[in-house]
């Protein structure tokens, strides 16, 4: 099935152009579910109808979904709320602050990227199309499965052996807080998996794309500057740019010069940044974009000349290149700046962060025994040389 997550500053008009992309490739045929993971649901205010937790069908061969993160809930949260609420509980909390409490931040965009999962499990349509939320909530759900990694691999068998040890003494001791059952962590190894597998939905380059939206100014450009380097970061992959709400050429009013000079010069900036990227576009509209027509319209813009569902980029995060001594790690971080990168080896793993985000990635056995011999940054990538000591 094929996935197009659509995120970009708060603001951009991502929700439109992500609908407008269901809108268009199901005129083709093709039966396309547009699902919004973000908290604050605009889909139902685009479509001009009420939208629910379960697809509705929009017209033929179009279904849209807003979240309700309940269900998912249950299916992937309930063991481990119940053992929070009890130790919140335990701590002093009523029942309700407790059950409040055992919700941790985050957690409804969580689930609406746990429901890509199971729509790629249903096979029900041929295509999903992601309305995610803001490109700083989007960026911390997507790189949650590799900080997770580490603790489920390392940190989590101890935790669940000691638990299994000390439980026994803490049952009858009442000063010591409740320790979970092991069906707790069975659930919690459950719940990592799942998160997993929705990492290597979004991160199969042949079916899946990430669409940065954004407008033709400043701040925004700099976010998705700093957004398409972290995805790169964690291996998502980025096959277009999606420039909305541009002045048109025909406007003449002498109030909008300005507006159209400046936008110009941005535009060269997003060219320069993004290339080779295909940059897709949309004018800025007479009309609020809702309702089908005017998102039809807004389809013809942006996909002029592109197919909607097409890959239409592909490009590797990192390479591994022999050389005369070892071999070089190449990290293609574009946009990334030098003073902000760090890297660290350790056995098999190589720590590379940049900002503040960070990604753990593990070597081959054949490059778990050589060493970090240096590393330089040369047209947006990094190179990490490792050699035998």
């Amino acid at each position: 099935m094929r996935t197009i997550l659509y995120t970009g500053k708060g603001g951009v008009g991502k929700t439109s152009v992500a609908a407008a992309t269901a809108l268009k490739a199901s005129l083709t045929g093709k039966n396309v579910l547009v699902m919004s993971t973000d908290p604050a649901h605009s889909l139902a205010d685009v479509f001009d109808t009420e939208i629910g937790p379960d697809p509705k069908e929009m017209t033929t061969g179009l279904w849209a979904q807003e979240m309700d993160h309940t269900s998912m809930i249950e299916e992937n949260w309930s063991e481990i709320q119940g053992y929070m609420t009890t130790l919140f509980e335990w701590q002093g909390a009523d029942t309700l602050a407790a059950e409040e409490l055992a919700m941790l931040p985050g957690m409804d965009e969580l689930f609406g990227l746990l429901m890509v999962r199971r729509h790629n499990q249903e096979g029900l349509y041929d295509a999903l199309i992601l309305d995610a939320a803001p490109t700083g909530e989007t960026l911390k759900l997507l790189s949650l499965p590799d900080h997770m990694s580490w603790y489920v691999e390392k940190v989590f068998p101890i935790q669940r052996r000691a638990a299994k040890l000390v439980r026994p003494f803490a049952n009858r001791a009442k000063s010591l807080p409740p320790l979970p059952q092991d069906s707790v962590f069975a659930a919690g190894q459950r719940f990592y998996e799942a998160i997993a597998s929705v990492e290597e939905i979004l991160t199969d380059r042949n079916n899946a794309s990430v669409r940065l939206v954004l407008n033709a100014e400043k701040m925004v450009i700099a976010e998705a500057r700093r957004a398409y380097t972290y995805l790169n970061l964690y291996d998502y992959g980025v096959d277009a740019i999606v420039v909305n709400r541009l002045l048109p050429e025909t406007i003449s009013d002498p109030y909008f010069v300005r507006w159209q000079e400046a936008q110009a010069r941005h535009m060269q900036t997003i060219e320069e940044s993004f290339a080779p990227i295909p940059i897709l576009t949309a004018r800025l509209f007479d009309r609020e974009m809702f309702g089908l027509e005017a998102l039809g319209a807004l389809a013809e813009d942006v996909f002029d000349d592109a197919e909607p569902l097409g890959v239409l980029f592909k490009g590797a995060t990192h390479d591994i290149e022999k050389n005369g001594e070892g071999y070089d790690v190449v990290f293609h971080l574009p946009l990334a700046e030098k003073q902000s990168v760090d890297l660290s080896k350790k056995g098999a793993e190589l720590l590379v962060k940049v900002g503040n985000y960070r990604r753990n990635i593990l070597l081959p056995d054949a490059l778990a025994r050589l060493s970090a011999a240096g590393a330089s940054f040369e047209e947006g990538s990094l190179r990490v040389r490792l050699k035998d000591d």
